[in-house]
């Protein structure tokens, strides 16, 4: 009952964070604002929330600036990010000052110091940079289980236990694997796999297709949780959202699983939400 409490206030946080994703209006914040920014394989979300932790606003542009985790186009994520906070600015009245960002886990070397950078050239003062499961578990509320973020080009893995990450992982696998798989099959190309993998009449003639990418997703998870406790799966990442992906990782992993609502949206939103738990 906990875990179900937990995931309705993270789908009601949620869900008002994407009524007031550009273009809808926003409201007028009170207090400080503070800026979460996520630099993934298929997109940039830039999330505003006040100093309750109540969603302000937010921007999502798709990009290709990352790759395996791993930042590759530093200037385009430069001009993305600029361009998401100027906005964020205008539609919120307000000068945004502080942000954070994540990065995938096991990516520490190197990519923080690129990814700190992209937000300084946006003119903000960084006061984090933390990993991408454990910013999802801001959201989730959750104190005990195994965050599994499956973006565009990684898998990453938090284990949780009495709030703390004990253990995380990462792992070259996402949504890209799925494009790659589509195209080999119905020889096309890449963009015209993802616009088919994104398109709901194609979606249940794709599951087969693209079943051995879940397949190895599901081994990662199982491997890098031998010799831990997992009471429950929390699924975040935008890849997460094809119709079926949670059903299957419980049926492959034993172990129950979660979907919050949007979950592209839930790894922003608790980016900003460190900026306050610091």
């Amino acid at each position: 009952m906990k875990t179900v409490d937990q995931l309705e206030q993270a789908n009601a946080l949620i869900n008002s964070l994407a009524s007031r994703m550009a273009p809808h209006p926003v409201p007028a914040p009170k207090g400080p604002v503070y800026v979460g920014v996520d630099v993934g394989t298929a997109n940039v979300v830039s999330v505003a929330i006040d100093g309750e932790g109540i969603p302000l606003a937010g921007e999502m542009t798709p990009a290709r600036v990352v790759k395996e985790g791993i930042i590759v186009n530093y200037l385009e994520a430069v001009q993305i990010v600029r361009s998401q906070i100027q906005s964020l600015g205008r539609r919120l009245d307000t000068e945004l000052k502080i942000g954070a960002s994540a990065i995938p886990p096991g990516t520490e070397s190197g990519n923080a110091r690129v990814t700190r950078n992209i937000l300084e050239a946006a003119d903000l003062e960084v006061c984090a940079i933390i990993d991408e499961p454990t910013a999802a578990s801001l959201v989730l509320g959750t104190q005990e289980g195994v965050v599994v973020d499956v973006g565009g080009g990684t898998t990453g893995i938090s284990v949780l236990d009495q709030g703390k990450v004990i253990y995380t992982a990462d792992e070259p696998t996402g949504g890209f694997q799925f494009d790659l798989v589509i195209a080999g099959h119905f020889k096309i190309s890449t963009e015209e796999a993802e616009a088919m993998k994104r398109d709901p009449i194609h979606q249940r003639v794709l599951f087969p297709v693209i079943r051995p990418v879940l397949e190895k997703i599901a081994f990662i998870v199982r491997r890098h949780l031998v010799g831990y406790h997992a009471p429950a799966l929390y699924l975040v990442g935008g890849t997460c959202s094809f119709p079926g992906f949670d059903r299957f990782m419980e049926q492959e992993t034993g172990i129950p699983t979660y979907l919050p609502a949007l979950p592209l949206m839930v790894t922003p939103l608790g980016i900003a939400l460190s900026c306050k738990e610091g």
